[in-house]
């Protein structure tokens, strides 16, 4: 079986709850956070990390929410606002996956492996294998 590792987005690697207002601008229908958030961790080392895993047979994918109660059209804005932050800040990361679904879908039908993501419920879901976001590149570390 492959092995692979699966990151969330928002508040794993991308710091959408720093944007200043950022709820403000979902209820707007303005994907603006998405598109400003700053990485939690460092990119570079990061990307290295995830290369190196790729090259030894994982898979590397995103398994990430939309917002709550979003439309159809912001959904998709959202989407591709997601895809182009990926690609500005881990470019040299090609992903397996880029699975980007509603608010509250289960993580867990998505994946196995390895999850990083900043939701404990989505964790505790996964059961073994899910980290949080305090030592993401010291686990990779290990693992690599």
């Amino acid at each position: 079986m492959t092995k692979a590792i699966n990151f969330d987005m928002d508040g794993t690697i991308a710091d959408f709850y720093g944007v200043e207002n950022w709820l403000e601008y979902l209820k707007n229908g303005n994907p603006y956070p998405y598109e400003t958030a700053k990485p939690l961790v460092n990119m570079s080392v990061l990307a290295r990390y995830l290369n190196r895993l790729q090259r030894d047979g994982y898979e590397i994918n995103i398994i990430s929410w939309l917002a709550k109660n979003s439309t159809k059209e912001f959904d998709e804005k959202v989407t591709e606002t997601k895809k182009k932050w990926l690609k500005k800040h881990l470019s040299s990361v090609n992903w397996d996956k880029i699975t980007i679904v509603p608010y509250g879908i289960d993580k867990s039908t998505l994946g196995y492996g390895i999850l990083f993501d900043d939701e404990e419920q989505n964790r505790k879901m996964w059961g073994d294998g899910a980290y949080d976001v305090t030592n993401i590149l010291g686990v990779l570390k290990e693992i690599a």
